[in-house]
C-alpha cells in the first residue's frame, strides 16, 4: 500500500513516511491508522472501527492511546498544511484535503 498526495509519499508496507523528502519511519500502530486514514480519506473513521482494527479492542485505555498516536501523525503531517487529521466529535477522526 502507497499512498501519495503532492509531495507526500507514505510507504505502509515499509512504514514510510515521507514529506519534501524528508523520511520518517513509523511504529507498527502509527502506520497502520495512518492507513486507515488515507484508506478513509476525507471519510469519517469511526473511531470504534480503528480500535476494533488495530488494537482489538475499544476499551478506554486504547482509545486513550490512539489519541496520543494520533497526535504523533498530526505532528509528523505538519510539514503538509494544505493535509489534516480533523476530530470528528463523538464519532472518530477524518483526514482532509484542505485545498
Amino acid at each position: 500500500d502507497i499512498f501519495t498526495h503532492k509531495n507526500l509519499t507514505f510507504d505502509a508496507h515499509q512504514r514510510l513516511l515521507s514529506i519534501n523528502k524528508k523520511e520518517q519511519k513509523l511504529t507498527h500502530k502509527e502506520s497502520e491508522l495512518l492507513k486507515l486514514l488515507f484508506r478513509h480519506k476525507n471519510k469519517t473513521l469511526l473511531r470504534k472501527n480503528a480500535l476494533d482494527s488495530i488494537w482489538q479492542d475499544d476499551n478506554y485505555f486504547n482509545s486513550r492511546s490512539m489519541d496520543v498516536y494520533i497526535t504523533k501523525l498530526r505532528k509528523y503531517l505538519k510539514p503538509q498544511p494544505d493535509l489534516e487529521i480533523m476530530t470528528i466529535h463523538g464519532e472518530g477522526f477524518k483526514l482532509v484535503n484542505l485545498t
